[in-house]
């Protein structure tokens, strides 16, 4: 009986996870009736699961029987050229696009947005030549991706609930042709339970967690350029940037913004739904990180030691670092309401260093604030020095992912993990 409702339960919150609601017909949040949930032994329940990236996959760097400008993965008889092995690429429920992207977005002003967004309401902030958007996941979530020009530069908005992953991409690629503009859609398709897009130009295949063409002969292998981003509560925004636009609920679309459909989905116990890797269990799957990656070069902390220590330094790809955490942002992953889940806090990495000169942050007497030891200089959580010696310096931003270690620990199964 037990195992029925465990199956049940989680049937419910896969069935909310992926579906595509129609643009009148909003389906309630998901709720765990009977109080279970799938546990999160730490370990594949299957033996014969294979590695999350497997060594021994054969890549295949031609396409046979695929028919040009269409959705190869879904014709009979075609063998697209691949670098994963395509039976773990998994159906989520919806068609192409059945989750709609945004392709048209349309922003308000922070006085405009102030009207709907509570202080911890989490937003996404990206900043590309002094242009300062925010995407709050309330409406991420029922989208996962926008496709938006910031600072003149074409880029790619992405979060995936599942990974609680909100990653920003240039969407320029280099060609043997010359540069080539993409935009991006929901292939309806989930790979180690992340978002799998699709460029409409041709239609491969490209993960989210890497921005990496998985499938599809023409952008195999091909990695898109990371831009730094941040999940900030929104009055951290409005504090750090109150000339910012953010994402109006006018995409277009009829949804329950500020709804969350994954409720308790991050609770630490439960099980990643449609991840069919191995579990790494030295840590539990929901666990939540901050991954830091240079090539080959990987780190995790630890949300947990970070929200403890406040500041944590390391080292990766050769470069000194410095993580930062401050209270201020609800999970978007918690309760019914987004703006009312718990208080996961912001976290921002950067080089730790001004003109060659190291610097050594610590926590200020002030949320949001840090001190340079060395200098006596105070910094905000946009690495932005805002009195001291060094005043208006600014450190470099470096990319960095607040997400699960289930998930990192697949994509990046030679990580570090930091001070545990």
């Amino acid at each position: 009986m037990r195992r029925t409702l465990l199956l049940l339960t989680g049937l419910a919150l896969l069935a909310a996870a992926c579906a595509a609601p129609s643009d009148t017909d909003d389906p309630p949040p998901a709720e765990d009736p009977d109080g279970t949930e799938e546990p999160d032994t730490g370990t594949d329940d299957d033996p014969a699961a294979t590695p999350a990236r497997p060594d021994d996959v054969e890549v295949r760097t031609e396409s046979v029987g695929c028919e040009d400008g269409e959705f190869f993965w879904r014709v009979d008889g075609c063998e697209p050229a691949t670098s994963i092995d395509l039976d773990r690429l998994i159906e989520g429920g919806p068609p192409p696009d059945g989750i709609p992207p945004i392709d048209d977005p349309v922003f308000e002003s922070i006085e405009d947005a102030a009207q709907w967004l509570e202080d911890e309401s989490p937003v996404m902030v990206v900043d590309v030549n002094d242009d300062v958007r925010a995407y709050p996941l309330a409406i991420l979530t029922w989208h996962e991706i926008v496709n938006d020009v910031v600072g003149d530069v074409p880029l790619l908005v992405t979060y995936c609930p599942l990974c609680n992953s909100a990653l920003v991409f240039e969407r320029i690629v280099d060609t043997p042709d010359g540069e080539v503009e993409l935009d991006f859609g929901t292939s309806g398709r989930l790979y180690l339970s992340n978002l799998v897009m699709y460029d409409r130009q041709s239609r491969n295949l490209w993960t989210q967690f890497e921005g990496e063409g998985i499938i599809g002969e023409r952008f195999l292998g091909t990695e898109l350029t990371r831009v730094p981003a941040w999940l900030f509560g929104f009055a951290e925004l409005q504090d750090l940037h109150p000339d910012a636009q953010v994402l109006s609920r006018d995409t277009g679309h009829n949804r329950d913004y500020g709804a969350n459909p994954y409720v308790a989905y991050d609770q630490e116990g439960r099980a990643p739904f449609l991840f069919d890797g191995e579990l790494d269990d030295r840590f539990s799957a929901m666990a939540r990180v901050v991954g830091l990656a240079e090539g080959d070069d990987a780190a995790a902390i630890m949300l947990e030691d970070l929200s403890d220590e406040r500041t944590i330094e390391t080292s990766v790809g050769g470069r000194d670092l410095v993580v930062l955490w401050t209270p201020g942002q609800a999970s978007a992953l918690d309760d019914g309401v987004i703006d009312q889940g718990r208080d996961v806090g912001q976290t921002a990495a950067f080089v730790a260093e001004i003109d060659g000169e190291p610097v050594e942050l610590r926590p200020g007497d002030t949320d949001g604030r840090f001190v340079d030891e060395r200098s006596g200089s105070t910094f905000d959580l946009r690495g932005r020095a805002i009195d001291g010696p060094l005043e208006g310096e600014q450190l470099e931003a470096v990319t960095h992912d607040d997400t699960f270690w289930f998930v990192w620990v697949a994509f990046k199964p030679d990580t570090e993990v930091v001070g545990s």
